[in-house]
C-alpha cells in the first residue's frame, strides 16, 4: 500500500450537467484509480481518487479540464491517507 495516495478534489466552475462525473469515472477506471465521485448543492463537484501515486495525480489534473462540456474555474486537492477504496463510482 505504499505506492498508493489518495486525492480529495472539489472542482468548481460549469461543471454539472456537463457530463463531468460519467467522464470522471470512466477515466479513472482506466488509469486504474479507485474513489467515486459526487454533484454537490453548491455546484461543485466533489471527487476522490486513490491508487498509485502518478495515476492519482494523473486524475486531479485531468480535472482541471474536464469533460467536453465542462468550463472548470478551480481545483481544489488534498492529499489524505488512503483507505482502500475499490472500484470507481458516482455517487448521488
Amino acid at each position: 500500500m505504499a505506492d498508493r495516495t489518495r486525492a480529495h478534489v472539489y472542482v468548481s466552475g460549469r461543471v454539472q450537467g456537463v457530463y463531468y462525473r460519467a467522464t470522471t469515472r470512466d477515466t479513472a477506471r482506466e488509469k486504474g484509480v479507485d474513489g467515486w465521485v459526487r454533484n454537490l448543492d453548491d455546484g461543485r463537484v466533489e471527487a476522490v481518487f486513490e491508487g498509485p501515486t502518478d495515476a492519482v495525480r494523473e486524475m486531479v489534473a485531468w480535472c482541471e479540464t474536464g469533460s467536453k462540456a465542462a468550463d472548470v474555474d478551480d481545483v481544489d486537492a488534498t492529499e489524505e491517507e488512503p483507505e482502500g477504496l475499490d472500484g470507481f463510482e458516482v455517487r448521488w
